[in-house]
């Protein structure tokens, strides 16, 4: 029997069980499959920009470009409930292949200039990505989209990192 259950375990994969055992772990435990990048870009003032790239067992890297508190690369660690917070707030707007919304594509409409832009890869083991580009000057009617696009980076513990000084 305990063949057959250390059998199907990788099958379980990004399964998480509550319940039962009060041990304390020393690995994280997978969560999701992918890889999610999340870069912003810049803007006409001060708008930080950076790039935060997390994986699935929690580790993660930021990378501070500009006006942020942190310049540089600096490593941390998210814990299951925060990468899975991040990814469920990317979740909605995750297209099938790859989704331009910027000026000239669809869906951006008419255009207000000197905004930032968010650019989001979710990439697997297997070598399937997709990629979001928004710029934030369309003219969109999901205003809803733009905001948990922008809030998303706060379920990750880089808050720190991204406030500038």
């Amino acid at each position: 029997m305990r063949k057959m259950a250390l059998a199907i375990l990788p099958m379980l994969g990004g399964c998480v069980m509550a319940g039962g055992n009060t041990t304390t772990q020393t690995a994280p435990v997978a969560i999701e499959r992918e890889t999610i990048s999340y870069e912003t870009s810049r803007c006409f003032g001060t708008c930080p920009v950076y790039r935060v790239t997390v994986q699935p067992d929690g580790t993660g890297v930021f990378e501070g470009r500009q006006f942020t508190k942190v310049v540089g690369t600096r490593n941390f660690r998210a814990t299951p409930a925060q990468y899975r917070a991040f990814a469920a707030k990317l979740q909605p707007y995750r297209p099938q292949g790859e989704q331009l919304i910027q000026p000239g594509q669809p869906g951006c409409g008419q255009v207000a200039t000197d905004m930032p832009s968010v650019d989001i890869r979710w990439n697997e083991p297997s070598g399937a990505s997709q990629h979001l580009s928004l710029y934030y000057g369309c003219r969109m009617h999901d205003q809803a989209m733009n905001e948990a696009l922008r809030s998303a980076p706060n379920e990750l513990p880089i808050r720190e990192f991204i406030e500038a000084p």
